[in-house]
């Protein structure tokens, strides 16, 4: 079996959708076919790229089968208008899925806000990725409620937390930053989530005063960027996994 037949069946299998992630797991499993390569994780990225009259890019790291792009659009409440209020939702949800599986793949506890753990996320709910379901009380009652709303939260081995990550697709990434500020003098590392054009509106507001303590653990992640992180550390977890690749 071609390669590309193997991702394509892997993908079919998945409801005609995929990652990156899925596609390192699955389709090199797919029997009859032999990669050959001691590095089938990028003929897998460069299958779903080349191939453009079998795959399209759905989001950065996930894509999907051409032949099927109206069911998939369905299947994963999308449309072809870019900013329509359903894209705007889904791609929420999906970069918060993404935070939670990147911290999962690292070793930590991940944690969504309880009104966030039934949304959608790549046919399942968040609630199916993230690890903790309950919200370790590691400080006082007000900035545990405060903690709460972070849209996705690493907690390390004491169950102290690691990362926060706020997802701002629309929002004010000023109110994000004020949460932040809240937690200053706890080691946690910030993340604004967000689309590259919006970096320049981050970079303009972590100038001011207010946020100076944070400085040395402010950190911006474009959608690109996370996913390629998320693509690194999958290739890891999948490969220590000790699948027979």
């Amino acid at each position: 079996m071609y390669q590309y037949k193997a991702v394509e069946q892997a993908m079919r299998k998945n409801g005609g959708f995929a990652t990156l992630s899925y596609l390192y797991a699955h389709a090199t499993r797919i029997p009859g076919c032999n990669w050959g390569t001691k590095t089938p994780f990028a003929s897998i990225r460069r299958i779903v790229q080349d191939h453009d009259e079998l795959f399209f890019k759905i989001k950065p790291g996930l894509w999907g089968l051409s032949s099927e792009k109206e069911k998939v659009f369905t299947s994963l409440g999308i449309d072809a208008v870019t900013e329509s209020p359903k894209n705007i939702t889904f791609d929420h949800s999906y970069y918060q899925g993404l935070a939670v599986q990147l911290g999962n793949f690292r070793g930590y506890q991940t944690y969504i806000p309880n009104q966030d753990q039934n949304k959608p996320f790549l046919g399942g709910k968040l609630w199916d990725v993230s690890t903790l379901h309950e919200f370790p009380d590691f400080t006082y009652e007000n900035m545990i409620q405060r903690a709460r709303t972070i849209d996705a939260i690493w907690f390390n081995e004491r169950r102290l937390p690691h990362a926060y990550f706020e997802i701002e697709h629309s929002t004010d990434i000023y109110n994000s930053l004020l949460k932040f500020v809240e937690f200053q003098d706890f080691r946690i590392e910030f993340f604004i989530v967000a689309d590259a054009l919006r970096e320049s509106e981050y970079a303009s507001k972590i100038r001011q005063s207010a946020f100076k303590p944070l400085e040395s653990h402010l950190h911006f992640l474009d959608y690109e960027k996370l996913s390629s992180l998320h693509d690194k550390y999958a290739q890891v977890a999948v490969t220590q996994a000790g699948l027979n690749l």
